[in-house]
């Protein structure tokens, strides 16, 4: 799992790009609304939670306030201009500026054996096409790690979700890869914002269309919003950010207000919602909240009416899913309005096993995927792998963690969290797991981040004797002599099927994992190291659906699992407030009053270093309490057939921004 936007939202925007704190290409996970990344996606859990037995009420989580006329905004409100973007020339501009170091040609001759090779790689076939060298016609290959659940792009959770969403839907909104927020071009005509903080308002284009050809207006944002903002309709990911505002407003079919309750540094972020067509879903939903269900909306998900540059034209549960280019989004009567995606159709093939994957690449028949560092280190080095396929990398902010749940009686001391970091052999890991191609992570955010601290931490190193000491002071004893550790602890849930109350106790847990080779052997090494101390884990690979399911009901004492970064450091919120254990992502239930006073800090600080400080207060308090024991950040490791040219990298890897993939072409005529 990896992080996101908002916990992994600011999601689906212009073609292949999502705000959302945190996508990753694998099973990881995504933060909301500019958040970051998580690898589960919407569970069956969120369905069972909903009150049947209330009434339906759209929008019910909304405070009802007088919003002013159009004319009264227009007349009596100081309104400032914002950027409205188009990001690939954006990166035309900045391509313009950086010369290639190699042409595509000697790019693809070279092998990728050491960071001056990967330097060239990376900046030879980054370069942008030139008039007429684009096919049109090409199809692309891609890789996913996991299925779709749902094609609603209010329900994505997984980064499969993102990725397919992202080329099917549309957004406002997006950001660059520096997270320098502004509107589409494609989309917004234009976007101010108030002198006060308090509304955005954008003008939309009046040539947009869903994919059954009815308009796309203002009102499809509002009622979006109505939607998200509805209790009984399960979609607590997107509501994270988008609940911040006081409301929206269409005015006309082309002008959308988002009202905001304070001027806050997070406002712009918080319009990131995706929204879905008013006309197909406001006569159904009321009978149907949980949006997947009835046949409506069954129907609905298999046949999803889009928004985006690309229609579902296939999809085989585990399989594949196929996406078809939709002329009647780059071109309106006649005349082409947007930039036409270089590709007529996108395939997402689902392999779950990386070595499966790897093997398909290696015929030719996957164009692109994420390698794991063994398969970079030792088994994509040779004639085989090269035949059809190059292979580069970039520094990607996307860290992996042990997550201890509080709930559990194991973890609620943080002297046990802390002995956790000192059994586990990390040098083992980044050596041995992960080849030495990553590095230690010390916290929530990478050290190259602006939001880290300034002076580095020291990540933890293997001490076994800190480890029993710091178990022993938290009362784990031997008390029986059968080499395992026991302690009188408290059951205050029955989550793994023991009765509330008291009881002594061997320590004795389960560590979950999604059921892949390398996590699994990462989970194996943490059950050798602490076998060493008298504690006894049991490392359960599950499927990746399962994963996020029991996650989210809470009901685990321990995970190994990823994030990736959010566009806005306040999109970790949704991970460790409070609030965020019933209505975000906040998994393992930590909840510390600093922490919660520190976000809410974070967000009304509008002064740029004012505001690090506090997010790297943030990031010391949460190395401190070690509600995670954070392991390494990885790097984004990517093969990709030959045909293909225009991948960048970001910190959130080579698509989840602005422009992402939408750069990402085959040449008519190969170089």
């Amino acid at each position: 799992m990896t992080n996101s936007l908002r916990d992994s939202f600011i999601c689906l925007c212009s073609i292949g790009v999502l705000a959302f704190a945190g996508c990753s290409s694998d099973d990881e996970t995504v933060q909301t609304n500019t958040n970051s990344t998580d690898t589960a996606g919407v569970n069956s859990t969120d369905v069972d939670s909903i009150d049947t037995t209330q009434p339906f009420v759209l929008g019910d989580l909304t405070e009802p306030f007088d919003a002013p006329t159009l004319e009264e905004l227009r007349d009596s409100t100081e309104w400032i201009d914002k950027p409205v973007v188009d990001v690939y020339e954006l990166m035309t501009d900045r391509k313009e500026n950086e010369p290639a170091l190699l042409s595509a040609g000697e790019a693809l001759a070279l092998r990728n054996n050491t960071p001056e090779d990967n330097d060239k790689i990376v900046s030879g076939l980054g370069t942008l096409p030139v008039d007429g060298e684009v096919d049109y016609s090409a199809s692309w290959t891609r890789h996913t790690a996991g299925d779709i659940k749902s094609t609603n792009p209010l329900m994505a959770s997984s980064t499969a979700e993102f990725d397919v969403g992202g080329l099917i839907n549309l957004s406002l909104f997006s950001f660059d890869w520096n997270f320098t927020p502004y509107a589409n071009t494609d989309t917004v005509v234009s976007w101010q914002t108030s002198s006060d903080g308090l509304m955005d308002m954008v003008i939309m284009r009046d040539d947009l269309t869903w994919s059954d050809g009815t308009r796309i207006t203002a009102h499809d944002i509002e009622y979006s919003y109505q939607v998200i903002m509805t209790s009984a309709i399960p979609i607590p990911a997107v509501r994270s950010g988008t609940d911040q505002l006081k409301g929206v407003k269409a005015y006309d079919d082309h002008t959308v207000v988002f009202f905001h309750n304070e001027p806050l540094a997070t406002n712009v972020w918080n319009t990131f919602f995706p929204f879905i067509p008013k006309h197909k879903f406001i006569d159904t939903i009321s009978d149907d909240p949980t949006l997947a269900s009835s046949p409506a909306h069954v129907e609905l998900d298999l046949n999803p009416v889009t928004a985006g540059a690309y229609t579902i034209s296939k999809r085989e549960r585990g399989q594949e899913i196929v996406l078809k280019r939709r002329d009647s989004y780059h071109t309106v009567n006649g005349e082409q309005v947007r930039r036409k995606p270089h590709f007529e159709t996108v395939r997402f093939k689902i392999i779950e096993n990386p070595n499966t994957a790897l093997l398909s690449m290696k015929k030719g028949d996957l164009e692109e995927m994420m390698l794991t560092p063994e398969q970079w280190k030792s088994q994509t080095n040779d004639d085989e792998f090269y035949k059809f396929n190059t292979k580069s990398y970039a520094l990607e902010w996307v860290y992996y963690y042990f997550g201890w749940n509080f709930r559990s009686p194991f973890f609620k001391d943080k002297r046990v969290r802390q002995a956790m970091g000192y059994a586990f052999n990390h040098q083992e890991l980044l050596e041995k797991h992960r080849f030495g191609m990553d590095e230690a992570s010390t916290g929530i955010f990478h050290r190259t981040s602006p939001w880290a601290p300034k002076v580095a931490l020291e990540a933890y190193q293997q001490d076994l004797d800190k480890a029993e000491e710091l178990l022993a002071e938290a009362g784990w004893e031997d008390t029986d002599n059968d080499g395992i550790l026991d302690n009188i602890v408290e059951f205050d849930n029955d989550f793994d099927g023991t009765p509330e109350g008291k009881t002594r106790r061997p320590f004795e847990f389960t560590i979950l994992t999604s059921n892949r080779p390398d996590r699994i052997a990462i989970c194996t090494l943490l059950q050798e190291n602490l076998d060493q101390i008298g504690i006894r884990c049991n490392v359960k690979p599950v499927e990746f659906t399962t994963l996020q399911a029991t996650m989210r009901e809470h009901k685990f004492h321990a995970v190994f699992a990823g994030w990736g970064t959010g566009a806005d450091p306040d999109t970790s919120e949704n991970l460790w407030t409070t609030k965020a254990i019933d209505n975000g992502r906040n998994y393992g239930c930590y909840s510390n009053p600093e922490i919660d006073k520190l976000f809410e800090q974070g967000k009304r600080e509008l002064e740029l270093e004012e505001r690090r400080k506090v997010y790297q207060k943030i990031h010391l308090t949460l190395w401190e309490d070690q509600p995670y024991t954070w392991l390494y950040f990885r790097n984004a490791y990517y093969g990709f057939n030959k045909s293909l040219r225009g991948y960048n990298y970001s910190p959130r890897g080579p698509y989840n921004y602005g422009p992402g993939e939408s750069t990402i072409f085959k040449p008519a005529a190969m170089q």
